[in-house]
């Protein structure tokens, strides 16, 4: 890979500027900015796999599509505000490094879509997927399945180093280099945690309201939002105290950011998704919602539920009629409360954290965006 440069890519409007406004339309400027850097990028990890091996270099390629086909960049952007809660001032240079979170975040990915056996991310078939059906053409009568799985972990593997390369080459003071290497290493290890008390819940088939909120701060609240934050702070050299300030955000908006997704996933649409939205339905998540409605429900409706969740192969009338009874229980309206309250607490411990105040009006309209509800 080419060394980071200089290059001025901001346009006339600096990046900090750009970034800490208001949240959709700074979420588009950072887009803007970091995704040529990505593209360009994911260009010379192909080129340079295509010297060694066709295979991975085509398998590199169409992670590439799946990246760039869509996603606001949260945890880049993120990681940039944490840079500059900390008073960060080279931001060139945390622009580039920021690709580090996008990378791993392609590698959790890519094994996550392998575990939740989906078809499909942001609208682009996803690298299992896309093996097993290439595994038919390449090598007929295999078990075209098994290729598909085998090629998604190799390449999601790769993601993760090339994320760790990004920090380890970016040219930040060595210590602080280090520092933030390990802690992106706390931050998978976190997340493969939370993934395993998921499929832990998934085939237990009963949560507890406590359990599902623990899994959902290891596997989202510290990989989506604490993560990218301390990751950013730590390469500005930040101080303890912005760091656990920036943790104690991070938790409560990490656990509202996953309540949405989960509402997002059963009520969303195949369009504003990218994915099937009987997917979490024909994996038998266990989520709030699903808490909520079985906390509240009769006993036959629970065992309708119940039956609901165990078919593995859901039809659109059973997404329908499972939407419903999330409605009718009351589930849906409990899980968007519960999820505006720990938005309001994540405001309240950003207010208090005496960050930049351009950096708190970005991290309060982050929060506000988290909680809104888009079908």
């Amino acid at each position: 890979m080419k060394p980071m440069n200089e290059t001025d890519t901001t346009g006339g409007v600096s990046l900090r500027e750009g970034l800490l406004t208001d949240t959709k339309q700074g979420l588009g400027f950072f887009r803007d900015r970091i995704n040529p850097f990505l593209s360009e990028y994911m260009d010379e990890v192909v080129a340079e796999a295509r010297k060694e091996d066709e295979l991975i270099s085509e398998a590199l390629a169409q992670t590439k599509k799946i990246v760039l086909s869509g996603g606001k960049r949260l945890r880049a952007a993120l990681m940039c505000a944490g840079y500059f809660a900390a008073d960060g001032t080279d931001e060139e240079r945390i622009l580039r490094t920021s690709m580090s979170v996008e990378l791993t975040h392609a590698f959790l990915l890519i094994h996550d879509d392998i575990i939740d056996r989906d078809p499909l991310r942001h609208g682009v078939e996803t690298i299992h997927e896309y093996y097993s059906r290439r595994a038919g053409e390449l090598f007929p009568g295999t078990d075209a399945p098994h290729f598909g799985n085998s090629v998604g972990i190799i390449v999601g593997d790769m993601m993760a180093a090339l994320g760790n390369d990004v920090i380890f080459r970016s040219g930040f003071p060595l210590p602080r280099v280090f520092e933030s290497l390990s802690m992106l290493q706390k931050i998978i290890s976190y997340t493969v945690i939370g993934q395993g008390m998921d499929l832990a819940l998934e085939y237990r088939r009963q949560a507890a309201k406590d359990d599902i909120l623990r899994m959902y701060e290891y596997k989202t609240a510290k990989y989506t939002i604490e993560g990218p934050l301390v990751l950013g702070a730590l390469l500005a050299g930040a101080s303890e105290d912005v760091v656990q300030a920036l943790r104690r955000f991070s938790l409560p908006l990490g656990v509202a950011f996953q309540i949405r997704d989960d509402i997002l996933g059963t009520f969303g649409t195949r369009e504003k998704i990218g994915k099937p939205v009987d997917s979490d339905l024909g994996e038998g998540k266990r989520t709030i919602l699903t808490y909520f409605a079985l906390e509240s429900a009769s006993d036959s409706v629970c065992k309708e539920i119940e039956n609901l969740l165990e078919k593995r192969s859901p039809n659109e009338s059973d997404v329908e009629r499972f939407r419903i009874l999330l409605r009718e229980t009351g589930a849906l309206d409990s899980s968007s409360e519960y999820m505006v309250q720990l938005v309001e607490e994540a405001k309240r411990e950003i207010r208090s954290a005496g960050v930049p105040a351009d950096v708190e009006r970005f991290l309060v309209s982050v929060s506000d965006y988290v909680s809104e509800r888009v079908f």
